[in-house]
């Protein structure tokens, strides 16, 4: 049987991911039986640090047990065997090793497909795939707004403008649920309707994810209302990209990032953007160190020394030095810091005229 004998599929999103997975099996397939052909096996996830636990080393020898058992099984009533196999960054080095193995001399008649999650793909690994030119498959995108148009493209779904800025917005980070809610969009309007906000919001379901700099962003351009709905987001929102929402050290640690960039660059001698670049240690792209520097002027030295004086009686009293609860912490926090940023260039302007 002519082909490789693994593929890889990666990606970020769970949902989008698997729906690779899918296409290819069915790619492989061609004309065989699917109950006899596939099997499909998951790594544990790494939960626990006890062996004996479920998710932990046991688990995940024993999936890699039965992936060298499909494996190494010949076809029965097909022309080959495909093992999907989820999960495998789950594995540690010593744990990849048999796969290894098995692939400098693997049965022409399997072909792996080994589908990552669960962590970072061990080294031995990913040496072995690039050895073999195993082929590489990936989401076309995991952009929220560049999913929607594809699938609304697809799936003939016409959105104006407002009910595609609502679904990427409401969605964030979580554009796996794309394709599910344009499929229910479909059904449940006419192919040549033009849906507005309105006609989607009941379809909408539960906020997705979002990213951590859009946390930063609504904070730097004073928008309270919108920085608090971001950190809620943040704090409380799961997904498939994002199986746990964040702890409030996580986002102090964020924000407390953020404001030593702009610290850094609180220095007259930092003049342009290639000066902002070469503050930050040259790892910065130039976009976010303009605006890193961009917001150090506007703060001044004044306001930046207020920002870390907020940072740090949060950080206090996330550690319990005044009772409050975390959220309320975080709450407070997010207030001052945007209202700092929000009053900064009111003051601004009125000593030197529009900002430009």
């Amino acid at each position: 049987m002519s082909g490789p004998p693994a593929w890889f599929v990666k990606g970020t999103d769970e949902l989008l991911r698997e729906r690779v997975v899918g296409e290819l099996v069915i790619e492989l397939l061609g004309d065989d039986d699917r109950s006899f052909a596939v099997e499909e096996i998951a790594v544990p996830g790494r939960t626990s640090d006890d062996p004996d636990a479920p998710g932990g080393a046991e688990g995940r020898e024993y999936a890699v047990a039965a992936v060298l058992n499909a494996a190494g099984s010949p076809p029965f009533m097909t022309n080959r065997r495909i093992v999907v196999v989820h999960g495998v960054g789950a594995l540690t080095a010593a744990e990849v090793e048999p796969l290894v193995r098995y692939l400098d001399d693997p049965l022409d008649t399997t072909v792996l497909v080994l589908v990552a999650g669960g962590g970072t793909i061990a080294p031995g690994l990913t040496k072995k795939l690039k050895e073999l030119k195993a082929p590489e498959r990936a989401p076309e995108s995991e952009a929220t707004d560049k999913v929607l148009i594809g699938q609304a493209h697809e799936q003939g779904v016409l959105l104006s403008k407002e009910a595609a800025d609502l679904i990427t917005k409401h969605l964030g980070d979580d554009a796996g649920r794309v394709v599910a809610l344009v499929e229910v969009l479909s059904a449940a309007f006419a192919p040549d309707e033009r849906l507005s906000g309105d006609d989607v919001r009941p379809y909408l379901g539960e906020e997705g994810t979002v990213a951590p700099y859009l946390l930063t962003n609504a904070i730097e351009e004073g928008d309270t209302p919108r920085a608090l709905e971001l950190l809620h987001r943040l704090l409380t929102v799961t997904s498939a990209k994002q199986p746990k929402p964040m702890h409030p050290l996580q986002v102090m640690g964020v924000l407390t990032g953020h404001y030593r960039r702009v610290l850094r660059l609180d220095d007259p001698d930092v003049r342009g953007e290639n000066d902002a670049v070469a503050a930050l240690g040259g790892k910065v792209k130039p976009f976010p160190a303009k605006k890193a520097l961009n917001q150090a002027r506007s703060l001044g030295t004044d306001g930046i020394r207020q920002a870390f004086d907020a940072l740090a009686q949060a950080d206090l009293d996330l550690k319990g030095a005044r009772g409050i609860p975390e959220d309320a912490v975080m709450e407070v926090l997010v207030v001052r810091l945007s209202r700092l940023a929000g009053g900064r260039p009111a003051r601004s302007a009125a000593r030197s005229g529009p900002r430009r």
